[in-house]
């Protein structure tokens, strides 16, 4: 059944060498096959310097293909662009293309729905449906540059999703990414955001990837995070500090701390001299990040008077701290809720996949 098939772009190379070995044919084949399959093919028949009965046997055992673009929403403001991709079991994804001044990144999805439950975040509206493969997620990047024609250099896990909740495909992901034979992007140029699970960080360090760490923080204090951000809850920010100072030390990698800055919740004097001592505790970089207004939650951004005075208490520590430029704000900003929203029309029978 086609169901069953593989997606082949879930495979390393040497894996694809293993499985053609298999079928008889010799060792330069695989890299032909991969080759194809990082410039973006769309079908077997597209591999013209393969042998027809080889495609043909590929095709058996083997699905290939690409995502289908439902919606493209190019911001006015900034150019960011952003996709929602039609999966082939009829799920969808977002991914947002965005240009700064060092390059051109992307923001990938790692699952189709989220478990995690932040009070403040659209993408978990809903749970978690599935996690994506390894190939969905390379799918993303590569999609993403061949549609926008725009060179991709670096890589955010940062979109829908809890990338340690999907940490085997998020893994060879991340090597196929980087293959020297693929798109060879380097691992320095990739950031994954994680909500906390703390259960992961030695093994993610064991990995020795060299990405950067980005811990979604959002609160310094158990009661407030616990309140806002349920992965929290039998974990603590005790533990997760331990856990980041632990992979700062085996690494070498410096952490970043991702914080959503919410109006009345996290943004006290007292929340900014506790987020202070962590920073400097585990060597963190802060990113404080304007928060992106949600239809369905009742938080409110910050101030933006009172951001400034957030970050400037952080920089009286001694504290790298920057302040997230916002992008696509006129484009569902907020990761999840393009997905939502079409996905609300669907079900009102306003709008079809």
């Amino acid at each position: 059944m086609q169901d069953e098939k593989i997606n082949i772009r879930d495979l390393l190379p040497e894996e694809i060498g293993a499985d053609l070995a298999a079928m008889g044919q010799p060792a330069y084949r695989a890299k032909q096959v991969f080759d194809w399959l990082t410039r973006g093919a769309g079908g077997f028949g597209e591999m013209t310097n393969l042998p027809k009965p080889l495609r043909e046997a590929l095709a058996e055992r083997f699905y290939l293909g690409a995502p289908a673009v439902i919606r493209k929403q190019v911001s006015a403001e900034d150019g960011t662009v952003k996709y929602l991709w039609g999966l082939r079991d009829g799920n969808a994804v977002e991914t947002v293309v965005m240009r700064y001044h060092y390059g051109n990144s992307v923001c990938i999805s790692t699952q189709v729905g989220c478990r995690q439950g932040c009070a403040f975040c659209a993408s978990t509206i809903g749970g978690l449906v599935r996690c994506l493969t390894p190939g969905e997620m390379l799918e993303e990047v590569m999609f993403s540059e061949k549609e926008s024609g725009l060179k991709i250099g670096h890589i955010v896990l940062m979109g829908i999703g809890e990338p340690l909740d999907n940490f085997e495909n998020v893994v060879k992901f991340l090597r196929l990414v980087n293959h020297p034979q693929g798109m060879n992007i380097g691992m320095r140029h990739i950031s994954l955001s994680t909500c906390g699970l703390t259960e992961r960080f030695a093994e993610l360090a064991e990995q020795d990837l060299q990405i950067t760490l980005s811990v979604s923080l959002h609160a310094p204090d158990d009661e407030t995070r616990s309140r806002i951000m349920p992965a929290n809850r039998g974990r603590g920010v005790a533990r997760l500090m331990d856990e980041c100072e632990l992979y700062f030390k085996r690494t070498g990698r410096r952490i970043s701390f991702e914080y959503a800055m919410i109006d009345g919740v996290n943004d006290s004097e007292r929340q900014a001299a506790l987020l202070a001592k962590y920073a400097r505790r585990v060597c963190a970089h802060v990113n404080l990040i304007p928060l992106n207004h949600v239809d369905e939650r009742a938080f409110r951004p910050t101030p933006p008077e009172r951001l400034r005075a957030f970050k400037a208490a952080l920089e009286r520590e001694g504290v790298n701290v920057t302040v997230r430029r916002s992008l696509g704000g006129d484009i569902d900003a907020s990761c999840g809720q393009l997905r939502k929203k079409t996905a609300d029309a669907i079900s009102a029978g306003t709008e079809r996949l």
